[in-house]
């Protein structure tokens, strides 16, 4: 289900994917296109699909779905205007409600170094609690 709406404050756009060996493509796929759609530069583009791969690999994982992904444009000042403080904020649900946690991994562990990512390379980021479940969401900055 996809569904891209433009707002007078930036645009967004919303998926759910099953929790299929595929999922993790196809989200990979869906936000950069559409980040494309809408004009970001590469290296944003980029880095929104690493994260958001890293993001839905964790909910496939340990859930059996659904995966919802949710990508907004929010802009300061005037109607579409970026300035300073524009973000793409990127939400990431599934019906588990326990939060992720970040660990530390080793040089030769194969896993645990999708949280970490995050929190290095996004302006803010953080997880809530649903009616069903929880939302892991990053910003990253827009250039202004």
């Amino acid at each position: 289900m996809v569904g891209l709406i433009d707002t007078a404050d930036g645009a967004r756009a919303e998926w759910t994917f099953p929790a299929e060996p595929d999922t993790v493509r196809t989200a990979r796929h869906a936000v950069h296109d559409t980040l494309g759609a809408w004009g970001a530069p590469a290296s944003l583009r980029d880095l929104a699909v690493l994260l958001v791969s890293e993001l839905v690999t964790n909910s496939q994982r340990y859930t059996s779905g659904p995966i919802g992904v949710r990508l907004a444009v929010h802009a300061d000042g005037a109607a579409g205007a970026a300035g300073p403080d524009a973000a793409l904020l990127v939400e990431v649900s599934d019906p588990l409600p326990d939060p992720p946690m970040e660990r530390l991994a080793g040089p030769e562990d194969e896993g645990g170094r999708g949280l970490r990512l995050v929190a290095c390379s996004a302006r803010r980021w953080g997880t809530r609690r649903g009616k069903t479940g929880k939302t892991v969401w990053f910003e990253l900055s827009l250039p202004g």
